[in-house]
């Protein structure tokens, strides 16, 4: 125990806390900015298993903020679990870490939700965040958001049959399309959040987060910091956390195409085109591929394509869904 000397030492913790942390298991969904120091802060602190889940690979306009990757990541376009599980089992060699490259559905969620005793969120889109509270409340596993963009951060806990859900507060949270890719972001708003965060998945691990919950925001360059009160958000008709739950996150049909978060790039999922498929189709056409173990990048009609071998691409310098459509149909029928 002497690697957490220092946390055991701490009267919040101790050897019964330290004892609970070392024992647990959260799965992350999104290792980029809030998710990869999220792991990284989870694994100094001694927690038995990190479960990441993310579908992109680092560019070199991450490294500002996403502090488990370096400019060798970048070059090698590396996905992002796969460097982040290499750099947390150089930090401590004794964690568990499971790596998914892939996109984060309900049906992949809820399969490796189910062993895990905490889930975070590190993902940037609204949508995904209302899958991952359904998940939580359905199968009954505590879980902690948490945002950032510019210069503002925001967090909070939820606890199925304790906290309201966080549909529940949707109707009280800020309204913006804001991203990191259209309004920036600075690294300490990163930070703040993240210790917002880890320090909630410590209180729940060690069985101490506990009424009144609140949601914190703040906006670390004003140095504004805020807190509110969000134990009577709840409602009884609320489809997640009321009396008669549907869960309609999880009942949503996927989109086979659907544009990223602040970004001009299009994923399309489609199981038909694995790596033999691609290598046929542009090898027909004479077109130059480069080769990673985890995908296959090809430019055609002026757009930069990356193929995982699961199906899904992504196809950078587009907006348009209906346009990566056809471009998939053109190269492979």
């Amino acid at each position: 125990m002497e690697r957490y000397s220092r946390q055991v030492l701490y009267k919040g913790i101790g050897e019964s806390g330290q004892h609970l942390i070392s024992t647990s298991t959260v799965l992350i969904v999104g290792v980029g900015a809030l998710g990869s120091l999220s792991a990284e802060m989870l694994a100094r602190a001694g927690v038995r298993k990190l479960i990441l889940i993310d579908r992109d690979y680092v560019e070199y306009s991450n490294l500002q903020r996403q502090t488990l990757y370096t400019a060798h990541d970048a070059q090698e376009k590396t996905p992002k679990v796969i460097a982040a599980k290499g750099r947390l089992m150089e930090i401590r060699p004794d964690l568990e870490v499971e790596a998914h490259i892939a996109h984060c559905d309900a049906q992949l969620l809820m399969e490796v939700a189910a062993s895990a005793n905490l889930l975070l969120d590190g993902t940037d889109n609204f949508d995904t965040r209302l899958m991952i509270n359904d998940v939580a409340y359905k199968i009954g596993i505590p879980w902690v958001y948490a945002a950032c963009v510019e210069a503002s951060y925001s967090s909070a806990g939820f606890i199925p049959g304790s906290t309201p859900c966080y549909r529940c507060l949707v109707p009280i949270l800020p309204s913006t399309t804001l991203t990191c890719d259209t309004a920036g972001i600075i690294g300490p708003a990163v930070q703040m959040a993240v210790a917002e965060q880890v320090t909630t998945g410590l209180k729940i691990l060690t069985e101490q987060f506990a009424p009144p919950y609140y949601m914190r925001v703040g906006n670390i360059w004003d140095m504004d910091h805020m807190k509110f009160r969000m134990d009577a958000m709840h409602s009884d008709e609320c489809e997640t956390c009321g009396i008669r739950p549907v869960y309609p996150s999880l009942l949503a049909q996927a989109d086979h195409a659907m544009r990223l978060c602040g970004r001009d790039t299009v994923q399309v999922m489609d199981p038909r085109i694995n790596g033999a498929v691609v290598d046929h189709a542009l090898g027909r056409l004479g077109t130059e591929v480069n080769h990673t173990p985890y995908f296959k990048e090809f430019h055609y009609e002026n757009f930069r394509f990356v193929c995982f071998n699961n199906g899904r691409l992504l196809i950078h310098g587009l907006g348009d869904m209906n346009k990566a459509r056809t471009l998939v149909n053109q190269l492979f029928g």
